[in-house]
């Protein structure tokens, strides 16, 4: 299982999911205030205290998770070469609605919050996992297209 290129590709998948939890999408401040929109929530912190809001901004988490967990089952299922296809296809679709989700995000920040803000390492690591899952699909691919030109032959 672990031999496999594939099986690398979809464990930096998970990999990218779970550390883009950790890092800000996007980071503005204004006065004296600063915001950060994090997958999992966006905060206000002021001198008084943090002020978080889970709700709508949990949606990228939960779409990273959930595309952490189909690779994870993708990694699993390394006996059928077709359902894993069939997984990584359906990450790949979960994956763009994290890229989706965090850029539509961050630009509802940026208009609410025009002057000084930047794009933070959480916007690009799901372009990472995107990569990372491509790749891992196309060494699926041409394994199970090489184990059917080995049964042709017999």
């Amino acid at each position: 299982m672990w031999q496999r290129i594939q099986t690398i590709f979809l464990a930096l998948v998970i990999l990218s999911m779970v550390s883009g939890i950790l890092f800000p999408i996007w980071v503005g401040s204004e006065n004296g205030e600063t915001h950060k929109l994090f997958p999992l929530h966006y905060t206000v912190y002021t001198e008084n205290g943090n002020k978080p809001n889970y709700f709508p901004y949990s949606i990228t988490a939960i779409l990273m998770v959930a595309a952490a967990t189909l690779a994870f089952i993708e990694i699993r299922r390394y006996d059928d070469r077709i359902l894993q296809i069939k997984l990584g296809t359906l990450n790949s679709l979960v994956l763009m609605g994290v890229m989706i989700s965090a850029v539509l995000l961050a630009n509802k920040m940026i208009n609410a919050h025009p002057a000084n803000w930047e794009y933070g390492l959480g916007l690009y690591i799901p372009f990472a996992g995107v990569t990372f899952n491509w790749l891992a699909v196309r060494f699926i691919r041409r394994d199970e297209k090489l184990v059917r030109e080995s049964d042709r032959i017999r």
